[in-house]
């Protein structure tokens, strides 16, 4: 009996912003401009440390790395959403929904053991750095982002095909503006879908808290080395080339607690909406404009490169 109250989805609909129905163009204006800042601020990232060999070392190998995520993260996601705010016709095909489900995650995950790379990175330039160039040698390096991407494909192959094993009930309606775990998870059928729901929670919360405890390790040891230094200016230094690696942390964890650590009740579907923006569009925007502004370094490098280049071709 319980099947013939389950029917094959083929595709999905999703419902997005439509509840805000005079906002739509004010949110694709919006969410464009973050979406080609986010781009063009990662590109720029990763341009300058490619034509500049002073940063062509394993911390903005990482950097570069984590540009990359953040393309390929938001681009799973963003221009999807943006031609849903213009269309009367928001269905996605089960593939295709799959597909969404599966490279938001593994963009995302990879993104958060970039992270935890470059904290680790940080602790060996600071506490150890005479073993600094043995220990992050290139192929250790290489390795490390690897792993990082290996494990983000993990990831989101766990996920993914938890999630889309279960049977789905006669409503395809997503409230949601991606394919997204707990919207889907409400159309699921089956004895299983909350056991399903909790190991899916339960992974993802122990990835992200796994890897925000070995930050906060890495910077508990920063943080006793940098005290130990004499000078105020040693200090200062050792500590700038920390802050906006520990400040985009901050932020990407800050955001994520929000969504995976709320506590579950009644939630109104335009709230989780609106929520979810948080993570897909505004932390990539913020990323770029972080490090750029506070890593000097970086910000000198891109002075040096483009704009004295600019102002070159001007004159």
């Amino acid at each position: 009996m319980q099947g013939a109250n389950i029917s094959a989805v083929t595709e999905f609909i999703l419902i997005g912003f439509s509840s805000f129905p005079h906002l739509q163009l004010m949110f694709f204006l919006l969410f464009l401009l973050m979406y080609l800042f986010t781009l063009l601020g990662n590109l720029l990232i990763m341009a300058t440390v490619w034509s500049e060999r002073s940063l062509h070392t394993p911390m903005y190998l990482f950097l570069c790395a984590l540009s990359i995520s953040e393309i390929l993260y938001t681009f799973a996601i963003i221009p999807r959403m943006l031609a849903d705010l213009l269309s009367t016709n928001r269905s996605i095909s089960y593939t295709a929904c799959a597909s969404q489900m599966f490279f938001s995650f593994t963009f995302g995950f990879t993104h958060s053991f970039l992270l935890t790379v470059m904290g680790y990175d940080r602790y060996v330039a600071i506490c150890h750095p005479l073993r600094y160039n043995v220990l992050m040698s290139p192929r250790g390096c290489a390795c490390l982002v690897a792993w990082s991407w290996a494990g983000g494909s993990v990831m989101g192959l766990l996920v993914t095909s938890a999630v889309f094993h279960l049977p789905f009930c006669s409503s395809n309606v997503i409230h949601h503006f991606f394919c997204h775990v707990p919207p889907l998870m409400k159309l699921a059928c089956g004895d299983n879908v909350s056991t399903v729901a909790k190991g899916v929670g339960l992974v993802c919360i122990a990835a992200l808290l796994g890897c925000g405890l070995l930050i906060l390790l890495s910077y508990a040891f920063i943080v006793a080395a940098i005290l130990r230094i004499p000078s105020p200016e040693g200090r200062h230094k050792a500590f700038s080339t920390c802050a906006s690696h520990l400040t985009v942390v901050v932020v990407h964890y800050g955001f994520a607690s929000v969504i995976y650590l709320k506590p579950k009740g009644p939630q109104s579907l335009e709230r989780d909406t609106l929520m979810g923006i948080t993570y897909t569009a505004l932390t990539p925007f913020l990323s770029p404009i972080i490090f750029s502004l506070r890593n000097k370094e970086l910000k000198e490098a891109v002075k040096k490169t483009f704009l004295s280049k600019l102002f070159l071709h001007r004159s």
